[in-house]
């Protein structure tokens, strides 16, 4: 699939686009709804756009990756950019780990350090979505067979989109919506909690209207966002010298409760997110982390009660 479009060049959708810097400092996990043609899929393939550079470490290892599976071009002996793998909800469970008589690297493991877009993700098998929530909770892949196990990495960042009902019109305001509340709740749980608990952002991508189409002006270059985007990845990266941790989303508990502090307002405005979102201890975690890169973008030292709201309104609505 094409990837690596400049962000200036999608019409409208000024939140959605914010979203993607905000995601991209540094690999938070994104579910984009949307009616068709509203520009999910763009949106997702201008990712590579402003993604920060790789580091030697990351490509030495992408590299290792891409060499064992047999993928690595025979007139590139190291790999510089940052994967792009897009998949068709007819992949199977084994096509995203990879197992078999020799167990090879499998989608989850050639996306290491970025971007595996899964697109109408609703429509991927019971199996497979469930396949994939432990190598995104546990960052890492183990195959188990009679002669062994063998684990390989699986630090991605997922970016699905999928449209908010059967017909796809649910919440549009210029196409009547054919789906019963049922029906659309139906559609929805067939993402299950546990994986929904594994994304931290959640946005919501409108119809483009006629305006923002025709109109002259750009909005922000790629090239802008992604200077603010690596400023908040070094960031990062000083923060967790000597530790492992790549970035904000990388974070453990112990990690969280060190460097994401809250002040008075902002603990208030965090639990009260929690009690009427229904937050579970994981959900309320990522929402943390995700405080913490927002601060970062704004090159703040402390998460403030603006960085932890913004958090918060990239949770999902309660439905009902």
């Amino acid at each position: 699939m094409w990837a690596g479009g400049d962000l200036a060049y999608v019409r409208g959708q000024e939140h959605a686009k914010k979203t993607m810097g905000v995601a991209a400092a540094e690999g938070h996990n994104l579910l984009m709804s949307g009616p068709p043609g509203s520009g999910e899929t763009f949106l997702a393939c201008s990712l590579l756009s402003i993604l920060p550079t790789m580091s030697s470490s990351e490509s030495l290892k992408l590299t290792e990756i891409y060499s064992v599976a047999g993928l690595l071009p025979s007139d590139t002996p190291l790999i510089m950019h940052r994967p792009f793998r897009a998949w068709h909800y007819t992949i199977s469970h084994a096509g995203l780990v990879r197992g078999g008589r020799l167990p090879h690297p499998g989608e989850v493991t050639l996306s290491y350090r970025r971007v595996l877009l899964l697109d109408e993700l609703p429509e991927f098998g019971h199996i497979v979505l469930e396949v994939l929530r432990k190598p995104l909770e546990d960052r890492a892949v183990t195959i188990s067979q009679a002669q062994g196990s063998v684990t390989f990495p699986a630090n991605f960042m997922l970016v699905a989109a999928m449209n908010p009902c059967y017909c796809s019109y649910y919440g549009d305001p210029k196409k009547r919506c054919t789906c019963s509340y049922s029906m659309v709740t139906k559609y929805r749980k067939r993402i299950s909690g546990p994986l929904l608990d594994c994304i931290d952002i959640f946005v919501e991508v409108p119809r483009v209207e006629y305006n923002d189409l025709t109109g002259e002006a750009l909005g922000e270059e790629s090239s802008v966002v992604r200077q603010r985007v690596g400023k908040a990845s070094e960031r990062q990266r000083q923060r967790f010298v000597g530790t492992g941790i790549r970035s904000n989303a990388d974070m453990g508990p112990a990690e969280v409760r060190e460097h994401c502090k809250l002040d008075n307002a902002a603990q208030g405005l965090a639990k009260a997110a929690m009690e009427q979102l229904h937050l579970s201890a994981r959900a309320f975690h990522r929402t943390l982390k995700l405080s913490r890169t927002i601060a970062d973008l704004a090159d703040a030292e402390e998460i403030g009660v603006a960085h932890v709201a913004e958090a918060v309104q990239y949770r999902p609505k309660r439905q009902g």
